[in-house]
């Protein structure tokens, strides 16, 4: 993969990039995090590929204004909790919690936002853990481990051999939503597809669910703006 620039105020790297897979040259501009890529086919020249990358200046300059605005987390700023947006400002002791709808956050050497991130990791095992428990014992199937990464493409998955995954971001969604997604994944113990059967399945673990899809459709990606 090589980089290139796309000329103009402000200037924007391209990463470039060969793919024998490719039947056509495709440019993406990532919402979540800006990136800009532009695809060719082995038989596309870079010149042909920056050309057409120029017919499109205007557009991944427009996608990228649309972008939800990208926030730096720190004292002073504001974040998601299971839905609720919290006032992050200076605490005592030793610990961050929560009081009212603000997160004190105790200074100290460390840097502000990697402690929230690791206390907003470890409020969403709890209650991933929680939450995944309880539907295992329902249907009835354990599951093999479950482990959270900061995850682009998908809110949780499940493998073959029962391991669960999930974006530790499920934190700031309402808990509805938390849950939906942990009964989702749990259901795939069963199910590893998303037939009508996985899907009654769903619905008999957590119930009706289609606000808490619609609910990630619509705004699960700004939860991504949020930078540690």
């Amino acid at each position: 993969m090589t980089q290139h620039f796309l000329p103009g105020e402000p200037k924007i790297t391209v990463n470039l990039r060969q793919s024998a897979r490719a039947r056509r040259i495709s440019l993406r501009v990532s919402r979540l995090d800006g990136k800009v890529t532009l695809t060719l086919p082995q038989r596309v020249s870079d010149q042909e590929g920056l050309a057409f990358l120029a017919e499109k200046a205007d557009w991944v300059r427009k996608q990228l204004e649309d972008r939800p605005e990208q926030i730096e987390v720190d004292v002073g700023t504001s974040i998601p909790f299971q839905g609720a947006l919290l006032d992050i400002e200076p605490g005592t002791g030793k610990g961050i919690r929560i009081s009212g709808d603000v997160l004190l956050v105790p200074q100290a050497k460390a840097k502000t936002s990697r402690r929230i991130e690791a206390f907003l990791k470890l409020q969403a095992r709890e209650r991933l853990v929680a939450a995944v428990d309880g539907y295992a014992r329902e249907l009835g199937r354990g599951y093999n481990k479950l482990t959270l990464r900061d995850t682009r493409s998908r809110w949780g998955s499940c493998t073959s051999a029962g391991g669960l995954m999930f974006s530790w971001r499920l934190i700031m969604a309402p808990e509805e939503v938390l849950n939906y997604v942990a009964a989702h994944e749990v259901a795939h113990l069963e199910q590893m597809n998303h037939s009508p059967n996985f899907w009654a399945l769903v619905e008999r673990l957590y119930g009706p669910h289609q606000q808490e899809r619609a609910w990630l459709k619509a705004h699960g990606e700004k939860l991504h703006r949020y930078q540690f």
